[in-house]
This record gives C-alpha cells, sequence and structure tokens, in this order.
C-alpha cells in the first residue's frame, strides 16, 4: 500500500504523520508526504515526535510535482484552513482537517503544545485507521 499525506508547505503536519505513519505500518506500508509550497521541516514538528521517539530530523519538505501519482493506494490531505494541494489521480482520498500547529504565534511552549495535540490527533486517526484496514 502507498500512503501520501499532503498539506501546503509539507513542514509540519504531513512531516508529523509521514513519520508516525512509518511507524504505524512498520514496513506494511510505503509512506510518503508532499506539499503545494514545500518549505523547511518546522522544528516543533521535530521535536513533538523526538519527545515520542521518532526521529524526522532528516525529513525535507518535498513538492506534491515531485511526487509519482501512479501507484498511490491513497492519498490523505491535512488541511483544515487553507485550500489543500490535490493529486490528479484517481486514487482514494481521505480528508482530515486538522488545523496548522505552524500558525500559533507566540513561540515556545504555547506553540509546541500545539504541535503536540496535531501530533496526538494524527496518531489516533492512524490507530483508528490501521484497525480498520485489519493491519
Amino acid at each position: 500500500m502507498r500512503i501520501l499525506f499532503l498539506c501546503v508547505a509539507n513542514s509540519a503536519r504531513s512531516q508529523m504523520a509521514e513519520g508516525l505513519a512509518r511507524q504505524a505500518f512498520q514496513g506494511k506500508a510505503e509512506v510518503q508526504s508532499a506539499g503545494s509550497k514545500p518549505g523547511n521541516v518546522n522544528p516543533y514538528a521535530i521535536q513533538a515526535l523526538k519527545e515520542i521517539g521518532i526521529d524526522i530530523s532528516s525529513h525535507t519538505s518535498k513538492s506534491v510535482d515531485d511526487i509519482a501519482p501512479e501507484g498511490l493506494d491513497l492519498v490523505i490531505t491535512l488541511c483544515a484552513e487553507e485550500v489543500c494541494p490535490i493529486m490528479p489521480v484517481k486514487t482514494k482520498k481521505m480528508h482530515w482537517p486538522l488545523p496548522d500547529p505552524a500558525s500559533v504565534t507566540e513561540e515556545g511552549e504555547p506553540k509546541l503544545q500545539k504541535f503536540r495535540e496535531i501530533r496526538d490527533e494524527i496518531q489516533a486517526r492512524l490507530v483508528k485507521f490501521k484497525a480498520e484496514l485489519g493491519l
């Protein structure tokens, strides 16, 4: 199974989803992430996952234009308040609308806490999704 997580910057939500899904599926799925306007992986995303033993510090933001749509089984979009990128492929799509934790303006603990909340929500959705797949 090939899964692609999409958001705008591929810096926070989709990067965390990629890291969490790789751990959750443990090689039973090929997992990638991308964005329509890629930036840099957010250090708060790296820290939030590091707290639970997942290292995404070597991840880089990727453009949706660089992802080969052939063979994708599922595209999961994670945008809430902004316009999500689309993949023009005839594949199953799911939408998990999650607010962008990077939009929190206060730095430090308040921003990190928002990243933790989004991390935990993605993780909960992945547990449920994995159970639905029977994996």
